[in-house]
């Protein structure tokens, strides 16, 4: 029977669901600190925070650097047409997207901090010298409607390139920005976007000069440089979170920027990374504008605190995300917006009834950007199973993988990178080893079974051993820890196509493939569908000397064009057909009156459509361009990246696994021995 009220109750027949909550879950004002972040006259509000829309802070770096580079000024016309929109070239509109409930808030920042009162046309700039003990100039025009005062921000931000172009300054004092981003939304929450381009070695928590960072790797101090080197990097992200502020940061350096150090401003309040190293305009600026458009067009709350609930005989162990833990049982975000998930691991505490469900519930409570106070919920019942082979048939490998991806980045800041490797290879061999002696005993023992749920594990375990992070090579401390951020809060889809990238034959597209056709339905009607063509795995073995692929990681699109292409593949796709005319400047695909061309831009627009953000194009001709040794090491089934190829690291999990079945107790290669999975 039904209750007579269950179509009205969605929790009784929905996973996942809101309810606006009462005054008993707003969130609470933070208590007054001995030593306060920022000084301002008023004294600090206490008990339950009135809900209110999320506003926005945007602080921009105007050093030398930052001008020079053209990211002010690129930063800058894509916040004009985020407010405002703008007219293409063809006459086609583009509306604003920022949001109608939300206000807008400019900083800019250099050895000094500049506030601008854009209650005035004339949007005066007000200069705070002081980085030690910040304070907003104003109260009334620092936050203003963008539609009402139009003409003050348009001023404002139109003239921001010339202004600082005259006074060159090295130094930009970013902590003390973000608390005067801070100060500015006391009492509020909101967000804060930071356009960064330079280290920021003055103000509070002033950072020193690079590490040497190749004497370090390999040895146990490369922990430190996962980490931040000044403590109070973690201490302002701690008080964002108090506020109920998140931090987003696009960085644009030109040489070490420390991201180990500020990313932690991002990666604690639940903001974003954005990384473009030596920003070319002509490459970067189409990028930067999408990111910004995802940014603050996507769902997203702020001043938000989550708890993962599991019923009797389940119970949360562990937590790997971006996020700021305060207690065993939550965790609290600045920011949370479509783009981050986290993962949880569960330990048994008792017995599982297996006639009966398994269940966990997850709980956010956030403030809209519209400014509502609701709790999100989302249900899960799980059956419960008794034997092994039933776990191994209903797994879900790309979940273990994102799980253990997010594991290995967490336990970077306290092993070496080498040991995590190896951890990953045996937790590979020991789930296997465990399929093997449950569910497939009555085999040899010289012969490798995998399960056919995780039949493609071993080889994402080797692409996640030569992601940024822990591959063997050298690789800068930035680069590393901006790819961490990333794989600790990505979506399993983007994990996935990120640690495997896609990899597509242009070459030898039908003529059906990735156009409109019409498809007759069922009931004698047409239906218009695009259907995409299978990915080709990730090796040169399986690539043509005269081939044009294309592969894609989310974050970097490549063109690879071998040397036997033919001349009109390339004026079908580029407009060029010599194969040395080929700029490897090009970073946009030109549109083209032919089917290739219309068959390539459907591809990209089709992965546009599902992450929202344009990804960095390049040309790669053999044998010619230096981005080929970037499309290389996208290769992950190859032997690269200081690591082995597929066929051999197979090779190496299956004589782990016979070395325990034959009574061995430790794996050796090359000389030298590897700790004993289990």
């Amino acid at each position: 029977m039904l209750r007579l009220d269950y179509l009205q109750r969605p929790e009784l027949h929905k996973g996942t669901y809101d309810f606006v909550v009462p005054e008993e879950y707003w969130a609470q004002h933070p208590p007054q600190r001995i030593t306060m972040p920022y000084v301002s006259p008023e004294p600090p509000p206490t008990g339950p925070r009135p809900p209110v829309p999320m506003d926005y802070v945007f602080a921009l770096d105007v050093s030398d650097q930052a001008i020079q580079s053209g990211f002010v000024r690129d930063a800058c016309t894509s916040l004009l047409e985020m407010l405002y929109g703008r007219t293409l070239e063809d006459g086609t509109m583009l509306e604003p997207y920022f949001p109608t409930a939300s206000r807008i808030c400019i900083i800019t920042f250099n050895s000094l901090l500049h506030f601008y009162d854009l209650s005035s046309d004339l949007a005066p700039m007000l200069v705070v010298a002081d980085l030690e003990e910040v304070f907003t100039p104003i109260r009334n025009g620092l936050f203003v409607d963008p539609i009402e005062h139009q003409t003050a921000i348009k001023l404002t931000l139109e003239n921001l390139p010339n202004r600082f172009s005259e006074f060159p300054e090295r130094n930009a004092a970013l902590s003390a920005a973000v608390r005067a981003g801070l100060a500015a939304l006391h009492g509020r929450g909101g967000h804060v976007v930071v356009f960064q381009s330079t280290i920021p070695k003055i103000g509070p928590g002033a950072l020193p000069d690079p590490p040497s960072e190749d004497s370090m790797y390999g040895t146990s101090e490369e922990m430190s440089l996962h980490k931040p080197r000044d403590k109070i990097w973690l201490d302002i992200a701690e008080e964002c979170i108090d506020d109920g502020v998140g931090v987003t940061l696009f960085l644009a350096p030109s040489s070490y920027i420390d991201v180990g150090s500020i990313g932690a401003l991002a990666s604690v309040t639940g903001g974003e990374i954005f990384f473009h190293p030596r920003y070319d305009p002509s490459r970067d600026s189409m990028v930067l504008d999408s990111q910004i458009r995802r940014v603050v067009s996507r769902y997203q709350g702020f001043n938000s605190t989550a708890r993962v609930r599991a019923s009797n005989g389940l119970r949360v162990m562990q937590y790997h995300g971006n996020f700021y833990k305060r207690s065993p049982t939550d965790i609290e975000f600045g920011i949370l917006d479509a783009d981050k998930s986290f993962s949880i691991e569960l330990q048994h505490t008792g017995t599982l009834d297996c006639r009966s469900n398994a269940h966990l519930q997850c709980a956010v409570l956030y403030t809209t950007v519209e400014g509502q106070r609701r709790v999100r919920v989302l249900n899960l019942a799980l059956n419960v199973v008794e034997l092994a082979g039933s776990v191994f048939q209903y797994a879900d490998m790309e979940t273990t993988l994102a799980h253990f991806a997010r594991e290995a980045m967490h336990h970077l800041t306290d092993q070496r990178i080498a040991i995590i490797r190896d951890d990953l290879t045996e937790k590979c061999s020991s789930l296997l080893l465990g399929y093997r002696n449950q569910c497939a005993a009555a085999t040899k023992a010289t012969q490798l079974i995998i399960p056919e749920a995780f039949r493609s594990l071993p080889a994402f375990i080797l692409a996640l051993q030569k992601s940024k992070p822990l591959k063997a090579r050298l690789v800068s401390s930035d680069v590393r820890n901006y790819e961490i951020h990333r794989i600790k809060s990505m979506d399993i889809r983007s994990l996935i196509h990120h640690l495997y990238p896609r990899l597509m034959a242009l070459h030898d597209l039908e003529d059906s493939i990735a156009v409109p056709q019409q498809i007759e339905q069922p009931d004698g009607t047409l239906d218009t569908q695009i259907s995409y063509p299978s990915c080709t795995r990730d090796s040169h073995y399986f690539m043509e000397t005269g081939g044009l692929y294309l592969i894609d990681n989310e974050d970097t699109i490549i063109f690879w064009i071998g040397g036997g292409t033919s001349p009109q593949l390339l004026q079908d796709l580029f407009g060029i057909d010599d194969f040395m005319s080929f700029s490897p400047q090009t970073h946009h695909l030109p549109y083209i009156d032919s089917l290739l061309s219309q068959q390539v831009r459907n591809i990209l627009n089709d992965r546009f459509a599902r992450r929202r953000r344009l990804p960095k194009m390049y040309i790669a001709r053999q044998n010619m361009d230096g981005m080929e040794l970037e499309f290389s090491d996208m290769l992950v089934e190859d032997q690269n990246n200081g690591a082995m190829s597929y066929v051999d690291y197979l090779a190496v999990v299956h004589r782990q696994i016979t070395s325990i079945l034959t009574g061995g107790d430790m794996y050796q290669r090359g000389g030298g021995g590897m700790r004993a999975p289990w």
